[in-house]
């Protein structure tokens, strides 16, 4: 459906740079297949005329919505046309130097085992016409660090095209402390990589509250769903700071553990305090944010949650879980 919408958008933007004159919906219904197939030639039929109305308004404010500038046009006999000039159309060209240019080539380097790979490689070459220079290769090993960012879950495009048309989505979602999947029905905002883990940011039209998705944890397929947003997106930097609370990136309190010797050097790294108790085990303070609770589980029987209780029983919940299966 979102490749016929797609296609359907691009015919009618085509239709309408193309055009010298102003054409009217008869003949934009006329001229594109897609609209022809859905509703038939114009021939006054009253329902496919409104069926098609509706879409034509939709599929224009689109349009708009994409930056597409499109006229509104009267004509002596009063019928309207709508044409879109190509000089109202027609982006300045975009100069880059070599370290600009550079950066963007770093940019299209780190998709490159990504499901975006096609799309960076494609955007590469657009660099290179804007002056990206012959002797900067992004493919080449340029350095000891690499960028990368991998993207395993099946879930990655699905979603992505979905932050990027604003549609809502319904998908399977299995909590670390739950052990059988829930139906989640989001709207997503956007996606962001923390830690190496994926993560999606948006409104949960169930709880009716922002919330954040871990996407190794989303199982099935996520299917799209039509209407629109009922919560306001919020701007890129409060998503990100959603996702950076939501995966224990923001610490507000400390929380104390003890921790065996020789283990944990993630943990000890962030200790703000570190005393050797002996027989093994060292105690520890370090910070407490949302999402401690899922990283400690993951050093299993090296850590024993002292303080606070809430991340204790947070702690004791998710092994359960575990436990169970």
């Amino acid at each position: 459906m979102a490749i016929a919408k797609a296609e359907r958008l691009m015919n009618l933007a085509l239709c309408l740079l193309g055009t010298r004159r102003p054409l009217s919906k008869r003949e934009l219904r006329d001229s594109i297949e897609a609209y022809v197939e859905a509703f038939g030639p114009g021939n006054g039929a009253t329902g496919s005329d409104d069926s098609f109305n509706r879409m034509f308004e939709r599929d224009k404010d689109d349009l708009r919505e994409l930056g597409l500038v499109i006229e509104t046009v009267e004509s002596l006999d009063g019928d309207i046309g709508y044409l879109a000039r190509r000089d109202s159309n027609r982006l300045p060209p975009i100069t880059l130097d070599a370290e600009e240019a550079a950066a963007l080539g770093v940019a299209a380097k780190v998709w490159q085992q990504a499901r975006l790979a096609g799309a960076a490689s494609g955007a590469l070459q657009k660099l290179r016409a804007a002056g990206l220079p012959e002797d900067v290769d992004p493919y080449g090993p340029h350095g000891a660090l690499e960028p990368r960012i991998p993207v395993h879950e099946a879930a990655f495009e699905p979603l992505m095209l979905a932050c990027r048309d604003r549609r809502p989505v319904v998908f399977d979602y299995r909590k670390a402390t739950a052990a059988h999947p829930e139906q989640r029905h989001v709207e997503p905002w956007a996606l962001e990589c923390w830690r190496g883990h994926w993560y999606l940011a948006g409104w949960d039209r169930d709880r009716g509250a922002e919330r954040v998705f871990r996407l190794s944890r989303i199982t099935g397929k996520v299917r799209s769903r039509g209407g629109r947003y009922t919560a306001d997106v919020p701007d890129v930097v409060t998503v990100r700071e959603t996702v950076a609370g939501w995966a224990g990136e923001i610490a507000d309190r400390s929380a104390r553990i003890r921790l065996r010797s020789g283990a944990g050097y993630p943990l000890r790294a962030k200790a703000t305090v570190l005393r050797e108790l002996g027989d093994g085990w060292d105690e520890l303070e370090i910070p407490y944010g949302h999402g401690l609770d899922a990283w400690l589980v993951e050093f299993g029987p090296d850590v024993v949650v002292l303080e606070p209780a809430e991340l204790r029983a947070d702690v004791v919940d998710r092994l359960r879980a575990v436990a169970k299966g």
